[in-house]
């Protein structure tokens, strides 16, 4: 059985991670995804960690793709590709705001190849504003969205980034969430629309679920953010860390028991959830001075017996072999013609009628031209002119 986007045609202009990562989910779950490529080839090709002539953030955020490469700076090379939108469901783009029409591609002309087409715009800041324009990269997401002072854990601690690119990834999901959703609508109407979408407006919708309710109640706001806790919820143990996560009383009461401490329960900071939320530095100070006197294995033990929510801190070397990731099936190895066998982790959603098919690696640059090119209606005489006058690019094996 198929992929439950199967027969879904996408055409993905988009560089880097947000826009890639979110076609490769829809591709793995079925869409026909046709990465169109610059003579250049995406820049995540060039980056470090590489086998084989692959980087492994190609790899991981590509597969199951169709490279066509063309050069847009050439007229032929976008006649190309809107021949190839007239047969296409969603058309999408990371370009910076106004990039797309001034090469044509803007909305118009997409629509008079294609009216039905879903188009899609992820931005950095906005489509709008005074950052409109800026140059993007995710630590500049994090330091506008507040996630910098989240992360710090107030407004009087030093700001810090969250160390991996958590607006780039959320991005991803967001943008394929929405995708999917005009999908379902377009079914029903018949009707493409337009998605914009930007990172900072993903971000400061990611953090309003947890972070902002300082900021929730207008006319109240916080003037400065000072009860977040400036103590993660890792703690070291005799041999290592573990994390614990007290909520509901019965968890308090638990951990008590747990680490021999039955003054925790006499304590009037801790004897309601919102006093121990307040009184939060306090608290997880107190819970790492316990908890250090046991060895990681025997105080996960003990938590687990009063239903103490714990777990062990892994490494990444860890965490690749632990059993609940064997169990979950998490991890999947499949084989690159010339990066060799690879780890990479499988599409976490599974259905229960549409059965995700294994992977295919991601492409060369261009291996897909002349495949796609015929399938628009070229002949071999015409792709054999688009590739000779450079408006069209096979590089079949050539991924530097």
């Amino acid at each position: 059985m198929a992929g439950p986007l199967d027969g879904v045609r996408i055409i993905d202009l988009t560089t880097m991670i947000s826009g890639p990562l979110c076609t490769m989910m829809l591709a793995d779950q079925g869409a026909d995804v046709i990465k169109i490529e610059s003579p250049q080839g995406d820049h995540s090709r060039k980056v470090a960690t590489r086998r084989g002539g692959y980087s492994a953030s190609f790899l991981n955020n590509n597969r199951n793709k169709r490279s066509v490469a063309l050069d847009l700076k050439n007229q032929q090379g976008t006649e190309v590709l809107l021949k190839l939108v007239e047969n296409a469901d969603v058309f999408i783009q990371n370009f910076r705001p106004g990039v797309a029409a001034r090469i044509g591609l803007g909305e118009e002309v997409l629509r008079s190849v294609n009216k039905e087409l879903i188009t899609v715009s992820i931005s950095g800041f906005g489509a709008t504003g005074p950052y409109a324009q800026k140059p993007v990269f995710d630590p500049l997401i994090q330091a506008v969205s507040g996630l910098t002072t989240v992360q710090g854990g107030s407004d009087e601690q030093r700001p810090r980034l969250v160390r991996t690119i958590v607006p780039d990834k959320l991005t991803a999901i967001q943008t394929s969430q929405a995708i999917t959703a005009a999908l379902f609508a377009k079914l029903k109407t018949g009707t493409g629309q337009h998605i914009n979408i930007s990172m900072l407006d993903t971000v400061v919708f990611f953090l309003w679920s947890s972070d902002m309710g300082g900021h929730t109640f207008i006319g109240d706001e916080l003037q400065q953010e000072t009860a977040q806790s400036y103590i993660d919820l890792v703690y070291e143990t005799k041999d290592g860390y573990i994390s614990v996560a007290v909520v509901a009383d019965k968890d308090w009461r638990g951990l008590s028991k747990a680490v021999a401490r039955p003054d925790f329960l006499e304590d009037k900071r801790f004897v309601t959830a919102a006093l121990r939320e307040e009184n939060k530095d306090a608290r997880t100070r107190l819970t790492q001075e316990a908890v250090l006197v046991f060895n990681s294995a025997d105080i996960i033990q003990r938590l687990e017996a009063q239903d103490v929510p714990c777990a062990p801190v892994l490494t990444r070397g860890e965490m690749i072999r632990h059993g609940q990731i064997e169990s979950n099936r998490t991890l999947l190895n499949c084989d690159h013609p010339a990066a060799g066998q690879l780890r990479q982790a499988r599409q976490p959603a599974q259905f229960s009628f549409n059965t995700i098919e294994p992977p295919r690696p991601a492409p060369a640059h261009g291996q897909h031209t002349t495949e796609v090119l015929i399938e628009a209606g070229f002949s071999r005489e015409q792709v054999s002119s688009l590739l000779s006058s450079g408006a069209a690019i096979s590089k079949q094996g050539n991924n530097t």
